[in-house]
């Protein structure tokens, strides 16, 4: 988390739980940024995200007498923004997804590439952390499937567990796994066209 640490967590928390209301507005005011971008990442919609953010402190608020502490007041935060940003995915789920089948790699009988493979030096996930590369890499992370883009995201950019993403997702873990694998590889063949003609130090320098 950012240099506010704690300690200066815990006076907010005495603060917030008083009802004091620049507390509230110093909360959404240190971590909706971070909120914000959390639930973007999952909802391609800046819209919903913005609306969920409102979800999101709305109910940290209500429920911060239920607050027990174990973790950091952001950790908790961000934990709801999380299951706020799902049960929204979970409401649009009757909408018809996309296949990720067109992004996979193609073999052939005898269990060869169908086409050839470009080497490339950095994984699909290594990627996501490049500066330079982040808003191409958003983009792309956003045209794949929903229940594939949300494990990519819990699992490589929040860093949650397999079996926390499991949990959140209401899947088991091994289907946790090879979703994970399935967008790897097809979020491999959207950068593709972007990363394969750079030279490898330029993104190591990120």
């Amino acid at each position: 988390m950012d240099a506010y640490g704690s300690a200066g967590e815990e006076k907010l928390l005495e603060r917030l739980r008083a009802g004091d209301e620049e507390a509230c507005e110093e909360l959404v005011r240190r971590f909706g940024g971070k909120v914000f971008a959390t639930i973007r990442g999952l909802l391609p919609r800046s819209e919903d995200a913005q609306d969920v953010v409102q979800e999101t402190f709305l109910s940290a608020f209500r429920s911060i007498h239920a607050f027990r502490g174990g973790c950091l007041l952001s950790t908790w935060l961000h934990r709801i923004a999380v299951n706020a940003a799902l049960m929204r995915l979970r409401s649009a789920a009757h909408h018809p997804e996309t296949s990720i089948e067109e992004l996979l790699p193609r073999f052939d009988g005898e269990g060869r590439h169908a086409s050839f493979i470009a080497p490339w030096s950095l994984s699909p996930s290594e990627v996501v952390f490049r500066q330079e590369t982040r808003k191409q890499v958003r983009v792309a992370i956003e045209r794949l499937p929903a229940s594939y883009r949300t494990v990519l995201i819990l699992r490589d950019i929040e860093e949650f567990s397999t079996e926390e993403t499991a949990r959140l997702l209401s899947l088991t873990t091994t289907a946790v796994k090879v979703r994970l694998h399935r967008a790897r590889l097809a979020l491999r063949t959207l950068l593709e066209p972007i990363f394969i003609s750079r030279p490898a130090h330029r993104l190591a320098q990120g």
